[in-house]
């Protein structure tokens, strides 16, 4: 714009502008950060605030509305009967260390402040490979996925990285110094005898095949997982710090285009379960206590090779989980990482059952391998087990009311807080992965009152999963449809 064209205010604006010394420059800079700084601490408030006071009404209506109870449930209704009423009641206990985690982590972290600063600069960070594993059935898909996080990561002012895609078939990516294409070998097999994404995994870790050193990091994507600048920040300062072995953040569902409104609903149970249990496990203990994810992954290279991926059949279905429990009991740290990265949720109802079924029986798997420690698992074994246990536990609601019996008001307590936590993660994942700004109020409600009223189906196929995973053949890994092409079971 010519200087000409401006008010006599608007030039008093621009010298003002044109004379400000880098120092003024730079308290700018600080006053813009703390004012967004301010923003998030006031969203963590009211978000807290709003948690408190669900789990409050809850408990209030609980220890104020119970139901008559009779005098002696055990002559009335018989000595097994009554047993049984209180085994029912017990189960649910098994859900109230992660109910407990998620709590606390919600409570305590903020979790709205969404710019990442970097401790250093960028052209000083060690050399990143971003290895996406994939079975060669989507290749547009993994096209354009790789171009684009190509594009963040040179956006963002990463220099010393490269992507690599490691697959099944070729995917024939166009030629860049940039990019490496793997494509595991059909004769390969490892020791163990591990399948599917442990063996796509260790063959990265062979030594005619591997180019990394021992300093250098590995950043593991699925291969609909996108990168943004907040994520490669909170990466390279993970890098940077070195403090610890391995490093896992945040992914959501509900950016760009929504595929399927009640899958995007349900995972935002997942958002919350990062931002609660995940987070504090990992910054108050450095260690998967509950759980780990098989995609945003930060691993020292020489930690992926001294634990492996080459753990047989029975790591080979929650591949993620049973690493991560393998390198805790040998005595590696975890920690989580700011910024967060961006994937779909299952585009129908049938993949979003599948993939949660294959999640609990290869955690089965894991729970139940004399390979690894008791110690290292015993909280993964109760989260496990409280999803085994859903359908009993959910016998509950209609048991309660009709054969009420008494127990202590602690234990009505305990039982409503763990429903609650539980409802108001569903709340939160709207929360946190909606922009209100971008949806606008109305739509924005709407979600909110969608996440509530997809809990019923999501507790019915929550139920489905617990059955059919606990009873059903447990070695079979299902590949949700994640474009043109069907699903396929391997």
């Amino acid at each position: 714009m010519d200087n000409s064209t401006l008010s006599a205010n608007d030039k008093i604006v621009v010298v003002k502008s044109e004379n400000l010394s880098e120092n003024d420059l730079t308290e700018e800079k600080m006053i813009s950060s703390t004012n967004i700084n301010m923003t998030s601490q006031i969203k963590h408030i009211l978000h807290c605030l709003l948690l408190l006071f669900i789990l409050s009404v809850m408990e209030y209506s609980t220890l104020t509305g119970g139901l008559m109870v009779s005098a002696n449930p055990w002559q009335k209704y018989g000595f097994f009967f009554t047993l049984l009423l209180y085994m029912f009641r017990i189960v649910v206990f098994l859900a109230l260390p992660q109910a407990l985690f998620n709590f606390v982590g919600l409570l305590v972290y903020n979790a709205f402040s969404d710019k990442v600063t970097l401790k250093s600069s960028p052209l000083l960070s060690p050399l990143i490979c971003i290895r996406v594993v994939t079975r060669g059935d989507y290749p547009e898909l993994v096209k354009r996925n790789v171009e684009r996080n190509l594009k963040t990561c040179l956006a963002t002012g990463l220099e010393n990285f490269y992507i690599e895609v490691v697959s099944d078939n070729s995917i024939c990516l166009s030629e860049n110094h940039r990019i490496r294409e793997l494509v595991v070998p059909k004769k390969y097999k490892t020791k163990s005898g591990a399948l599917y994404k442990s063996r796509a995994l260790q063959y990265c870790l062979e030594e005619k095949v591997n180019i990394l050193s021992k300093n250098d990091w590995i950043v593991h994507l699925d291969e609909e997982t996108i990168l943004t600048p907040n994520c490669i920040k909170g990466i390279l300062n993970f890098a940077f710090d070195s403090k610890y072995h391995i490093g896992q953040g945040l992914i959501t569902y509900a950016n760009e285009e929504i595929v399927n409104w009640i899958t995007t609903l349900a995972d935002g149970f997942r958002v919350a379960d990062d931002m609660g249990k995940l987070r504090l496990q990992f910054n108050a203990f450095h260690k998967p206590l509950f759980s780990f994810k098989g995609s945003y992954v930060v691993i020292q290279y020489d930690t992926e090779k001294a634990v492996s991926f080459d753990n047989g059949p029975d790591g080979s279905i929650a591949e993620d989980c049973y690493f991560a429990i393998k390198a805790s009991s040998m005595g590696y740290t975890f920690n989580f990482i700011d910024g967060e990265m961006w994937e779909k949720s299952p585009f129908t109802i049938k993949d979003f059952i599948q993939q949660r079924k294959r999640w609990l029986q290869g955690i089965l798997l894991v729970v139940h391998s004399k390979a690894l420690p008791l110690k290292s698992k015993f909280l993964l074994a109760m989260s496990c087990y409280a999803w085994v246990t859903l359908p009993l536990a959910m016998f509950n609601l209609i048991l309660v009311p009709l054969f009420p019996i008494s127990s202590y008001s602690l234990i009505d307590f305990l039982m409503t807080f763990v429903g609650g936590v539980n409802l108001y993660m569903f709340i939160f994942g709207v929360i946190k992965s909606f922009n209100v700004k971008r949806l606008g109020l109305f739509k924005f409600i709407l979600c909110l009152i969608g996440s509530v009223a997809v809990i019923p189906f999501n507790i019915i196929m929550e139920n489905v999963v617990a059955i059919w995973g606990y009873f059903g053949s447990k070695h079979k890994f299902y590949i949700v449809q994640k474009g043109e092409r069907t699903e396929s079971v391997v």
